[in-house]
């Protein structure tokens, strides 16, 4: 398992992309700061973002004035892996 994983909010910002598709930068910070129920700065949000595109988990285009960001197959691959392993965790638990 890599690095990006470990990180609870590359993981979370990987999860959303799982389930949106692709999404603006400031939809997508919105959402997981709904999910913290804090505010997040967007030194440290853009930063995981950085981090998941510069090891190809994550790509960004631009569309009109806004960045959209989406997961690529290894970062879809990475998400499934680790869906995978939680179920396997927690398949007796209750």
């Amino acid at each position: 398992m890599t690095k990006f994983i470990q990180s609870g909010r590359r993981r979370d910002l990987c999860l959303l992309l799982h389930d949106a598709g692709e999404l603006q930068a400031q939809a997508l910070k919105t959402r997981l700061e709904r999910h913290y129920d804090e505010r997040i700065e967007p030194k440290s949000f853009y930063g995981a973002l950085d981090a998941l595109e510069s090891a190809g988990f994550v790509e960004t285009h631009t569309e009109g004035l806004y960045d959209v960001y989406s997961l690529t197959d290894a970062g879809r691959a990475r998400v499934d892996e680790h869906v995978d392993w939680v179920v396997e965790r927690t398949r007796d638990v209750g």
